[in-house]
């Protein structure tokens, strides 16, 4: 059942545009912009070893050393993996109070592309795990510090890091400041097409870029999964196993999920994409593994195929777990977890996947979307010879997001007009990088540790 969504305290339609600037500029009383490039270990009142390990709670145990072993490879999959780290961090300082319908893992390369439903290739933020309302500038502080992290792990030089930081958070600024001084209606059908995106790249870039969006493009969908992930048996398509990564799952399991999740998951799509679905019938389901924050969260990827047998459709079936940001001073707006992600990705998104949804699972939470719909998710390998250029589009793109659930007139006011406001970001950037480092190191140092008492045991 559908919870009401509660509004994200902001002015209403009737201020003015002089109070709503106004209550940006009395937010710095709580946290000056100059503050916002604060950070210290001191100010820590959660370990972070300890934050890692509370979330296994509603994770399959028989991953945990994976999801481990994954984090420890570079401070880079530590940071992927650490979002409740950063936001337990976060919540101990102040903030600007300027509440938006966060993203929540904001990172670099949770930005990409995908197929709008009417097959345009839209570049805007992908990931919605733990989307919550929050204040603004927590998304783009995760955001300026993955741009240092990674940085850092490809070899690419700290001036360029730091200069992609500021970028990134100063066409945060910009952008919002052109967002002030539109409409309402205006700002919710923005987007960046995929043209606009490789405009901000240098002409030298551009086509080695645009080849491999272009290739991407014609193998990262249903069709393509279809060729590369299954085989024949006893005359239907399969799911080929590649354990850990695929594995098969017992008859009863699969029917429980066809059975109840399917159906309450079916109950959640608007009444023409629910008309849409019923035309495909479920032909295999196994269990999956993704990505590094999500590992041992239970994932299932479910081959249907249409009524011509020659259009297969892939659906992912991922556990949603409460978001990192519920320890926060902002209430909880749903009961069910998977509707808060579903919630959240059509507020912040520029356009949806037609068959998002959620249900339920054995008293576990779960949100549904395409396995595969033209999504093309970069790689630091490919942008980090434009990191400054490819952080530009990423601080315009969160803007845009942030403008639709936020106030953007109190936000750019907030912010102003001189570079203090970006000079501060990259800061808290590059210290929450070395952070991060020092919370890599000690995880490393743990499973060293561990390690020689499970081969003595």
């Amino acid at each position: 059942m559908e919870t009401e969504m509660q509004p994200l305290d902001v002015p209403t339609t009737l201020s003015t545009m002089q109070e709503r600037r106004r209550r940006g500029v009395a937010a710095r009383k709580k946290v000056g912009r100059r503050q916002l490039a604060e950070w210290s270990e001191d100010l820590r009142d959660r370990d972070p070893l300890d934050v890692i390990a509370q979330q296994d709670q509603i994770r399959d145990p028989e991953l945990f050393g994976l999801r481990r072993s994954r984090m420890a490879i570079s401070p880079w999959n530590f940071y992927r993996g650490a979002a409740g780290v950063m936001a337990a961090d976060l919540a101990t300082q102040p903030d600007s109070g300027l509440d938006v319908q966060l993203c929540g893992d904001a990172h670099v390369l949770n930005f990409g592309l995908w197929a709008t439903p009417e097959r345009n290739l839209m570049f805007d933020l992908r990931d919605f795990d733990e989307t919550f309302p929050g204040p603004f500038e927590w998304d783009l502080k995760r955001l300026a510090t993955s741009l240092v992290v990674a940085a850092r792990v490809d070899g690419i030089r700290e001036k360029v890091a730091l200069a992609a930081a500021r970028a990134a958070a100063d066409a945060y600024r910009l952008r919002m400041a052109r967002y002030a001084t539109m409409s309402e209606l205006d700002i919710w059908y923005d987007g960046m097409h995929v043209d606009s995106l490789l405009s901000f790249f240098e002409p030298a870039d551009r086509g080695r870029v645009s080849v491999h969006i272009e290739k991407q493009q014609r193998h990262r969908t249903s069709r393509g999964a279809f060729e590369k992930l299954t085989t024949a048996a006893g005359g239907r398509p399969r799911i080929t196993e590649d354990p850990p990564i695929r594995v098969a799952i017992g008859d009863a399991e699969q029917a429980a999920l066809i059975d109840e999740l399917l159906t309450e998951y079916r109950a959640t799509l608007q009444a023409d994409r629910r008309s849409l679905f019923d035309r495909f019938t479920v032909t295999d389901v196994v269990r999956q593994v993704v990505g590094v924050g999500s590992v041992g969260m239970r994932v299932y990827l479910v081959l249907l195929e249409g009524r011509s047998g020659t259009d297969p459709l892939f659906l992912q079936v991922k556990q949603a777990g409460p978001s990192v940001y519920e320890s926060s001073a902002r209430p909880r707006q749903f009961i069910h977890d998977g509707e808060r992600v579903i919630t959240g990705k059509r507020l912040v998104q520029s356009a949806t996947d037609i068959f998002v949804g959620w249900g339920t699972l054995e008293g576990r939470h779960y949100y549904v979307r395409q396995f595969r719909d033209m999504k093309i998710v970069p790689k630091i390998e490919l942008i980090g010879p434009s990191l400054v250029e490819f952080a530009t589009a990423c601080g315009e793109t969160l803007a845009r997001s942030h403008a639709r659930t936020g106030d953007a007139a109190s936000i750019s006011a907030y912010m102003g007009r001189s570079p203090k406001f970006a000079r501060s970001i990259s800061s808290f950037a590059e210290r929450y990088a070395d952070q991060n480092d020092r919370d890599h190191a000690r995880l490393v140092a743990s499973l060293a540790e561990a390690a020689p008492a499970i081969t003595a045991s």
